[in-house]
């Protein structure tokens, strides 16, 4: 798959001996038109694409199609295509490591239109997590407001943002 980006949200010399863990990701990009099935999350008011951790020993594209399921109710995933990776390493919060090695791997897919319940993790929930379909540059300017204005922002909306950009510019 395609390398998009790395993010370095830490200064990486002073970060070598830091004890190190690495995430993999799956992401999924679905788009009709210019509207785009994404998560819009209350706590960090920021628009975010529908996706999450792969678990040990399970395949990237089960991965994706479990997570779009969970945090959209989406139904029957399909035509699924590599989209690209894009790469993180910021400062991690819990005690077995200093540091997060995030690898998310992005795809595009077709989903059916009616979308089924979401079946969301108590932590989403109590994020104000919904799934939405949106414009994408509305998203854009959404997040892009929320870089350069608000407090609540969470470390991933840099990600989420130069991700819809680079959709919109080579999908639309």
């Amino acid at each position: 798959m395609r390398h998009l980006k790395t993010f370095y949200h830490l200064n990486t010399e002073s970060a070598t001996s830091l004890r190190q863990i690495v995430r993999h990701a799956a992401r999924g990009i679905v788009l009709r038109g210019e509207n785009i099935l994404l998560l819009y999350t209350a706590r960090y008011h920021d628009y975010s694409l529908p996706g999450g951790g792969i678990d040990e020993g399970e395949d990237v594209l089960v991965a994706l199609s479990r997570e779009l399921t969970e945090e959209t109710g989406a139904q029957n995933i399909r035509d699924i295509v590599a989209f690209g990776r894009v790469e993180e390493y910021r400062l991690w919060h819990k005690p077995d490591a200093d540091i997060i090695h995030m690898i998310s791997y992005c795809y595009r897919c077709n989903i059916d239109a009616t979308l089924g319940q979401a079946q969301l993790e108590d932590y989403e929930h109590s994020n104000g997590m919904i799934p939405v379909w949106i414009n994408i540059h509305q998203a854009i300017a959404h997040n892009e407001k929320t870089i350069a204005e608000s407090d609540k922002k969470g470390m991933s909306i840099e990600r989420e943002t130069y991700l819809l950009k680079r959709i919109a510019s080579e999908c639309l």
